[in-house]
């Protein structure tokens, strides 16, 4: 295990007393870093979630104040993001309906923080649930995938478009310029009739068609994929990675491997998913410039922090012997965290961004780690 060489580790942006998660970063053709995420929130789950965007004009050494994108109704959750060659912003996310009388939010949130979202959750109304949730999405909980489209770069953005799945970090480019989205369709997992799906779109996002599936239940002991990525290693060459979990859900349990499957279709055909050696969650893969596949995930369980690992033979071996620990100090029993996402800058360096407590007993903010390999 070795530690990235570090140029910068900083709080690109925090709330105060409000919670942050889920970025995902991209950069423009002009080496402007755009990043998303879901903001100014109250918690892990609250109704209040709104998609927000803050961006550097200076590799990252400042950042602006957030923007918000999306603010639904519903709970707006997760940030997905995508720079095309043309420069058009692609940002996906997903709608959750957040009932505060609903058994697990009564289990783990206090009647005074569930009296507050009785507010909100009244003025919700069956013409909001028809446009922006689809029934059934989270085993009994409704849920909606979307994804919103700028060509201006993000100064405005067009009609949400429905889609079929969600993923924290969204759609890629392929070399063919047409876009890729894997994702979860749903989490029905109690009677594991999901799957994930891959759709392609070849009009830069207006439309999407699903093209193949994965299935998302391929573990005999009854665990489940999601929160897939994928990376194009090639023409028509893909590697998707998973996170890996089962229920009861237990944070730092020891089989919580990344799994992985890959197609040589362009996303028609998959191989059956395999556990990796790599141990966190979720995953963010990026082809770097040299043809190293770089993928980084949270690291929970101690020490607490963001992790990645590499591949020199496009995903057929990982060099788990070389784990890179890009921070190993979030406040212990910090496993609120993670979901990192990385670009690579016009300098061969690295921009990571992740969520995570600044100090214990705080809620997590968006930072970022600016790191170089070791031998670049």
């Amino acid at each position: 295990m070795k530690a990235a060489n570090i140029i910068s580790q900083k709080i690109i942006c925090k709330q105060p007393d409000r919670y942050m998660g889920w970025p995902t970063i991209g950069k423009t053709s002009t080496g402007e870093l755009i990043v998303v995420f879901s903001g100014d929130r109250e918690g892990h789950i609250c109704p209040y979630g709104k998609t927000q965007l803050i961006r550097s004009a200076d590799a990252g050494a400042t950042w602006s104040e957030p923007v918000t994108i999306n603010n639904t109704p519903f709970d707006d959750r997760d940030a997905g993001l995508l720079i095309t060659r043309d420069g058009t912003f692609i940002v996906s996310w997903f709608t959750l309906e957040v009932d505060p009388d609903d058994p697990m939010i009564a289990k783990n949130y206090p009647e005074s923080t569930r009296d507050r979202w009785r507010s909100v959750f009244a003025k919700i109304t069956d013409a909001d649930r028809a446009k922006w949730v689809t029934p059934n999405r989270v085993d009994d909980k409704s849920r909606g995938h979307w994804i919103r489209r700028s060509t201006d770069n993000g100064k405005s953005w067009g009609e949400a478009i429905a889609v079929a799945a969600s993923t924290p970090h969204g759609p890629i480019e392929l070399a063919s310029g047409r876009l890729l989205y894997v994702g979860n369709e749903s989490y029905e997992r109690k009677t594991k009739t999901s799957k994930i799906v891959a759709e392609i779109s070849d009009d830069i996002g207006e439309s999407w068609e699903v093209i193949g599936c994965i299935d998302m239940f391929p573990d005999a002991a009854g665990a489940y994929l999601g929160e897939p990525h994928v990376v194009e290693v090639e023409p028509d060459r893909l590697v998707a990675m998973f996170r890996h979990e089962r229920a009861p859900y237990i944070e730092g349990r020891e089989d919580g491997f990344l799994w992985q499957s890959a197609s040589d279709d362009g996303g028609q055909t998959w191989s059956k998913p395999f556990p990796t050696p790599i141990w966190g969650k979720p995953p963010h893969l990026l082809r770097l410039k040299n043809g190293t596949l770089l993928v980084t995930y949270g690291h929970r369980r101690e020490p607490y922090g963001e992790r990645a690992c590499l591949s020199y033979d496009g995903g057929k071996s990982w060099d788990i012997e070389n784990e890179i620990i890009l921070r190993d100090d979030a406040p212990p029993r910090g496993g609120d965290l993670g979901y990192p996402a990385s670009v690579e800058l016009d300098d061969g360096s690295i921009m990571s961004v992740y969520y995570q407590p600044e100090k214990p007993g705080e809620k997590p903010c968006v930072m970022a780690t600016h790191w170089r390999l070791a031998d670049s």
